[in-house]
């Protein structure tokens, strides 16, 4: 597989959220807005391609009985940097996403991928893939968010251009079901064709 197609079937073929339907947990609690999805994003991103790159690094000096415990220290060690660096320059950002953050050690897409990718092929090569897996969870955050911050309150990253109130049921839990099915139905449908 080229570099590029590497990258690119994340964001379609293998994408977390509507083909695998991993990290779940995170799509339907920080989409309420469209900022907050990609934020989750962009910090399950960061942690997915540093991860990816120090597993596939460590994988060939660590015993197969131990491997999965290893993996996980090695994300949680990600995972705490991304929560330092969060609290120090976007504490805003931090204190809106909250315990989601500590979450993504057992999110299964980071844990997934060091399993499946990482500890088979190389640093550049894992680096990649991570990238891809990560931006198309991004998107598919940031496009679930974008539409139920529109249904929910007629705005989209904040601004406000449908004026009244919208339909409360997107903000909140009932609205995250609906997009996602909806959602997953649509992409299902395309990846058929």
């Amino acid at each position: 597989m080229s570099k590029l197609g590497l990258i690119t079937k994340g964001f379609i073929k293998d994408n977390p959220t509507f083909a695998l339907v991993l990290g779940m947990c995170p799509t339907l609690a920080t989409t309420t807005s469209a900022m907050n999805g990609m934020e989750m994003g962009l910090a399950t991103l960061f942690v997915l391609v540093l991860s990816n790159m120090a597993i596939s690094a460590l994988a060939p000096i660590v015993p197969d009985k131990v491997h999965i415990p290893v993996y996980i220290v090695v994300i949680a060690t990600f995972v705490t940097v991304l929560q330092l660096l969060m609290q120090a320059f976007v504490p805003a950002v931090y204190s809106t996403l909250g315990l989601f953050i500590p979450l993504i050690v057992v999110n299964c897409i980071v844990l997934g991928r060091a399993e499946a990718y990482a500890n088979k092929n190389t640093v550049f090569d894992s680096a990649l893939d991570g990238l891809g897996i990560g931006i198309g969870f991004t998107l598919s955050l940031t496009v679930i968010g974008i539409i139920r911050e529109i249904l929910g309150s007629g705005s989209v990253f904040g601004c406000k251009f449908i004026p009244g109130d919208g339909i409360l049921a997107f903000v909140m839990a009932p609205g995250a079901f609906m997009v996602l099915g909806y959602l997953m139905v649509l992409f299902n449908k395309y990846l058929k064709k």
